[in-house]
C-alpha cells in the first residue's frame, strides 16, 4: 500500500513539474537573433513599410528584422490568438487577401 502511494506522489510531482516546462518558440516565429540597442524587443514602427504588401515569409522575415523582434507572426483576420503580451514579438496583421493593414507587437 505504502509503495502505491509513495508511486502516485512521484507520479503527481513529475505532472506538476511537466506542466512548468517551456517547450520553446510557437506559430510562426522564426530563431532569436541578437538585436543591436534594443535587446530583441519588438519595435513595430521600423516594421511600418509591411503594410499594403502582400503578406508572405520573406516580408515577415524583412520586418522581423527590421523591428529588432526576436520572433514575428502573420495573424488572419479569424486566427485564435492567445492574450498574452509579448514584447520580443512582432505582428503582421492581413486582410481576407492576405495583405498587411496593420504592424504591431505583442
Amino acid at each position: 500500500m505504502f509503495r502505491t502511494l509513495a508511486f502516485l506522489a512521484t507520479l503527481a510531482v513529475a505532472a506538476v513539474l511537466a506542466g512548468c516546462s517551456t517547450g520553446g518558440n510557437s506559430g510562426g516565429s522564426k530563431a532569436p537573433e541578437a538585436s543591436a540597442g534594443n535587446d530583441g524587443r519588438c519595435e513595430a514602427s521600423g516594421a511600418d513599410f509591411a503594410i499594403g504588401k502582400p503578406g508572405n515569409a520573406d516580408l515577415l522575415e524583412q520586418a522581423r528584422k527590421a523591428s529588432g523582434s526576436q520572433m514575428a507572426r502573420i495573424l488572419k483576420p479569424h486566427d485564435v490568438v492567445t492574450l498574452e503580451y509579448r514584447s520580443e514579438r512582432l505582428n503582421l496583421n492581413v486582410d481576407e487577401q492576405g495583405v498587411v493593414t496593420r504592424v504591431n507587437c505583442g
